[in-house]
């Protein structure tokens, strides 16, 4: 299996450069994680004050748990604290959980970017899709098709086929483990509201953004990160997208720096909160407009689903899709 090409940080920069891009701040790491639940509990507070607000909290909070899944990526590459015990720490007990299994994974994906052995690949590989197909799949994940599918029907189908006499409580036993923080999260959360009226805030500013907004965010970053991205692309600059994101979509859709995508494949260790830095870097230096980047997410979901209709494709005739320029 070949691996895909590696950058060498020092035919980009100097060694004091490298130094103060690649180095991890004591305080940054744990600083985001906690910015980013204080935004959860500040936005659940406002859809309890202000009910008519709840739709904005859904997505606020949405997209704060895309942010805790950010977070916890930073972890993966051992970035979000300089000691690795309590970057592991922090990056498993209060972001997401299922640090070292995560790890394991996704190592692979950087390893093996956009090269047949890539675990992700498929994530990329069915585009572009037709606009109807994107539009079929982002109704999947607002009505919570995506979130049961991927989190739940797995388990119902497991007990449903069960053979004949096969006890029932080993499988419970073992879903309940597998989402026993999930499950500690809602007795916690719903244990103090539940006293004082507000037994919905667990379902309603917890469970319903991580089964819609979460879902369709989590499938535009990876559109935008992989999509339209070559197989087998041998340009290490070229592995994955950088994506322009103003105010708002770095609020709903694009927190903690995740779309500097194609300078972190370039740099995996280096601290998200460093990729703004390296950009610029890259800019002064002439390098930036070799990178593959694009200048939204809205351009990048145009590429993504620029493949015609079948009946407009026999009458076309197939050709190649463009990708966004360097």
């Amino acid at each position: 299996m070949a691996a895909a090409e590696r950058v060498n940080p020092r035919d980009f920069f100097t060694d004091a450069e490298w130094a103060r891009l690649n180095r991890r701040n004591l305080w940054a790491g744990p600083l985001l994680v906690a910015h980013c639940w204080a935004v959860i509990f500040a936005a659940a507070a406002m859809g309890v004050l202000v009910p008519w607000t709840i739709p904005l909290a859904v997505v606020i909070i949405g997209g704060r748990q895309l942010g805790l899944a950010i977070l916890m990526h930073d972890a993966a590459h051992v970035a979000l604290h300089p000691d690795p015990k309590v970057n592991d720490w922090v990056g498993h007990h209060l972001t997401t959980g299922g640090l070292a299994d995560y790890r394991k994974y996704h190592l692979q994906h950087h390893k093996y970017a956009q090269q047949a052995e890539d675990p992700d690949l498929v994530l990329s590989a069915p585009f572009p899709i037709t606009r109807q197909s994107l539009r079929r799949k982002i109704v999947r994940d607002l009505t919570g098709q995506t979130y049961w599918k991927q989190r739940w029907s797995g388990l119902f189908k497991r007990i449903a086929n069960r053979k004949a006499g096969e006890p029932l409580w080993p499988i419970l036993r073992e879903a309940i483990y597998g989402r026993r923080r999930f499950l500690i999260g809602m007795v916690v959360t719903v244990a103090v509201t539940a006293p004082f009226g507000y037994w919905w805030v667990w379902p309603v500013l917890w469970l319903v953004p991580q089964a819609t907004w979460l879902p369709m965010i989590t499938r535009l970053r990876n559109i935008a990160e992989h999509a339209n991205v070559a197989k087998d692309e041998p340009d290490p600059l070229r592995h994955a997208r950088s994506t322009h994101a103003g105010f708002i979509e770095r609020a709903i859709i694009a927190p903690y720096f995740v779309n500097y995508h194609c300078e972190h494949h370039m740099f995996m260790h280096v601290p998200c909160y460093n990729l703004p830095r390296i950009q610029r870097v890259m800019k002064a230096k002439g390098v930036f407009p070799q990178m593959l980047t694009a200048p939204g997410y809205v351009s990048v979901l145009k590429l993504a689903s620029s493949k015609p209709p079948a009946t407009q494709a026999v009458m076309a005739g197939a050709g190649a899709t463009p990708n966004f320029p360097p």
